[in-house]
């Protein structure tokens, strides 16, 4: 079963382009469970992002690099297939997204129990599909519900949003086109329990106060998204 929900209209706001409010999500469903062969997985779409997670481990790590002795080391591959955008992507990696693949295991690393595993490995494939804006939130969140269906111990779940600016206006969610044609981005990844921020980062210029209005904005939206989180477990696993 597979939840589809439509967030945070507001339908007395000014609509953007696409027809949403300045605080309002993109439509989204999640799904754990998707991949019998992996030990965890999940599948996401957000708005025009279709994003697939599988997860194995943690096992024991026969390569000395990725051994640790107090803890388990999270190994993270995201990858945008050639696929996802209209103009074909060259296969394999490039340095965004092995720069996106480090910022993705340091926002899921707070809320495993990393200890419980010494000298084992992670590993974290995020497959993009379809790219439409926000892929290494959309990352993130999925990731984070394939580690749970994995079963692996976490403190929390970790969720991820972005909020940014558009015709000078602080809006929640960026679409691609707001994005390419925005002035400036926020990702955001949080525990939602105790609201520990795990990933921050800013792209453009935005005042002090816009910068606070982007980063509440996207740690609402990182509220409104970890409800869908647990449901997609729930529906998993039941209650």
């Amino acid at each position: 079963m597979i939840t589809i929900i439509t967030l945070g209209t507001n339908l007395g706001a000014k609509k953007r382009d696409d027809g949403r409010a300045f605080d309002e999500l993109r439509p989204l469903k999640i799904e754990a469970g998707v991949l019998e062969r992996a030990d965890g997985s999940a599948y996401l779409e957000f708005g025009g992002n279709k994003v697939l997670v599988a997860v194995y481990g943690p096992r024991e790590s026969h390569i000395r690099r990725f051994q640790r002795p107090d803890r388990a080391y999270i190994k993270c591959r995201y990858n945008m297939a050639p696929f996802s955008v209209d103009d074909r992507k060259r296969p394999g990696p490039d340095r965004r997204s092995i720069e996106i693949s480090k910022i993705t295991a340091e926002a899921l690393q707070p809320a495993i129990i990393l200890e419980k595993f010494p000298r084992s490995v992670i590993d974290i494939y995020i497959e993009v599909l379809e790219a439409e804006g926000g892929t290494r939130c959309a990352g993130i969140t999925a990731a984070s519900v394939a580690l749970a269906d994995a079963g692996v111990p976490m403190k929390d779940m970790v969720v991820a949003c972005a909020a940014g600016k558009v015709n000078d206006e602080v809006v929640l969610d960026l679409s691609e086109a707001e994005d390419k044609d925005g002035q400036a981005d926020v990702p955001v990844a949080i525990l939602p329990r105790s609201g520990e921020i795990t990933l921050l980062q800013s792209d453009g210029n935005l005042t002090p106060d816009e910068f606070e209005k982007a980063l509440d904005l996207a740690v609402k939206g990182c509220m409104e998204i970890s409800d869908i989180q647990k449901e997609a477990l729930k529906n998993r696993y039941g209650e």
